[in-house]
């Protein structure tokens, strides 16, 4: 079966994040003064081919743990659709 992945890698809340900080201080010199705070991430697309979606589930996981996303700053999560 063939899987798309779709992964989102942030960091982790109780990490700083200086570019979502100059993002929103720019926001902020554009007169854009309601947002809050801004948090910038990894967006990550998969496709992937698996006997199955725990099989697909497993890989995912893998991928993340071992190179897309750094454990000890960043936190991921991701949905599978069937393709």
């Amino acid at each position: 079966m063939k899987f798309l992945a779709e992964i989102n890698v942030m960091p982790q809340k109780e990490i700083l994040d200086p570019q979502g900080k100059a993002v929103r201080i720019g926001l902020q010199n554009l007169g854009i003064n309601q947002v809050a705070d801004v948090r910038i991430g990894k967006h990550i697309t998969l496709s992937l081919e698996a006997a199955s979606e725990a099989e697909a589930n497993e890989i995912v996981t893998n991928a993340c743990k071992k190179l897309l996303a750094n454990l000890i700053m960043e936190e991921f999560e991701f949905s599978l659709t069937v393709v």
